[in-house]
């Protein structure tokens, strides 16, 4: 029987990657990260979404991350969290460093305690928003490093690493789950679940992507019928 671990947040990615999962192996498990992060409530839609799945999901507090990134405005809610970049910092002010290094080795550690050796995580290098972590060399690495710290073969799937988000949303289709995607997951850096606020930064990423999905999707589509954005 084959089974893996999804990192799910609660997002439109890891969402995506929880049903892309389902379809793929025969036992899927979940888990969830408290890191200090503004928006809890996306870890309560990560539980909803896998209990209404049948998914056994659980939760781990790692919230020492946001103890070790005072200036990431997705952990410090004193920051504007729409500000897409700091003077003289190349990278978005909601990066979390390490935030994917702690993720996946904690991830791989709890599913070699339940058998699992197959990871998979909602990152994807062809549509991101500029973090370092998200990138297939960063993925190789660590899975080879993974595999030496343990003496293990795990393998780390990216279902989305070269997707952009019209191309997300396809798949959501495909794997009849847009509507679920759409409508309950949280992607907003302001928390606002589904459409979102429509102005942060990563709402307007999924918004452009999804007008587009939708825009050339043929009548015979799924996904026809919906209401467009």
């Amino acid at each position: 029987m084959s089974k893996s671990l999804v990192v799910l947040s609660g997002g439109q990615d890891s969402t995506t990657c929880l049903y892309w999962a389902l379809k793929h192996f025969d036992e899927v498990r979940a888990l969830s990260f408290r890191y200090g992060q503004r928006h809890v409530k996306e870890v309560e839609i990560a539980r909803q979404l896998c209990e209404e799945a049948g998914v056994p999901w659980e939760c781990m507090d790692i919230s020492f991350i946001s103890q070790l990134s005072p200036s990431c405005s997705l952990t410090n809610p004193s920051l504007d969290i729409e500000a897409e970049k700091r003077e003289g910092d190349p990278y978005p002010t909601t990066f979390v460093p390490g935030r994917n290094l702690f993720f996946i080795s904690v991830a791989a550690i709890y599913a070699r305690n339940h058998g699992i050796y197959d990871v998979i995580t909602g990152v994807g290098q062809a549509d991101f928003s500029g973090y370092p972590d998200c990138r297939d060399g960063f993925i190789k690495s660590l899975n080879t490093t993974l595999n030496l710290a343990m003496d293990e073969q795990f393998r780390l799937h990216t279902p989305l690493m070269w997707l952009d988000k019209q191309q997300t949303w396809a798949l959501a289709d495909e794997l009849g789950v847009l509507d679920t995607i759409r409508y309950r997951t949280l992607t907003c850096y302001n928390g606002i679940v589904g459409d979102g606020c429509g102005h942060c930064p990563s709402c307007k990423l999924r918004r452009e992507g999804l007008e587009k999905y939708l825009e050339q999707t043929p009548s015979n589509s799924p996904s026809m019928g919906r209401k467009t954005p």
